[in-house]
């Protein structure tokens, strides 16, 4: 058996009332709450993806400002290991109201709010990654080195 890990992104976008954005999404039948995230498509720089998965699930173009790291995640259910470059972001401006089609909806969340929703958050990376971006968790997005286009 061949170990393909999968290779995602995640940003964490804050307002200037401390709220999070989030997503109510549906995965396998259930609804979970996700940072906006997914998969790296093939030849996309790992910041592009990050910009395009949060205007995709969430309506909101997003400028990344920092790398917090990068996450690794064993699904318990299946096995499948996870590699997750998250991303700090700020938002620029809400563009569109048609999201992907496993999302039901996009929130801006307090960390209590987030706190609260305890196992119906996708993975315990959600508030991980949270939890390190207010402790001051930050690296410079030139971290990541990728050929130029």
């Amino acid at each position: 058996m061949t170990w393909k890990p999968h290779a995602t992104v995640a940003v964490i976008v804050e307002d200037p009332q401390g709220r999070f954005l989030l997503v109510e999404e549906r995965i396998n039948g259930e609804v979970v709450f996700n940072q906006p995230a997914g998969h790296i498509e093939e030849g996309e720089a790992v910041t592009d993806a990050a910009c395009r998965e949060a205007l995709e699930e969430t309506g909101w173009e997003v400028e990344p400002q920092a790398f917090l790291g990068m996450y690794r995640y064993i699904a318990p259910a299946n096995g499948v290991t996870y590699f997750r470059f998250c991303f700090a972001a700020s938002p620029l401006r809400h563009v569109t109201d048609q999201l992907d089609d496993d999302i039901v909806a996009a929130h801006w969340l307090t960390l209590d709010e987030i706190r609260n929703l305890g196992d119906r958050l996708r993975s315990p990376m959600v508030l991980d990654c949270i939890l390190d971006y207010r402790e001051g968790r930050q690296f410079p997005l030139d971290v990541i080195v990728e050929p130029e286009a």
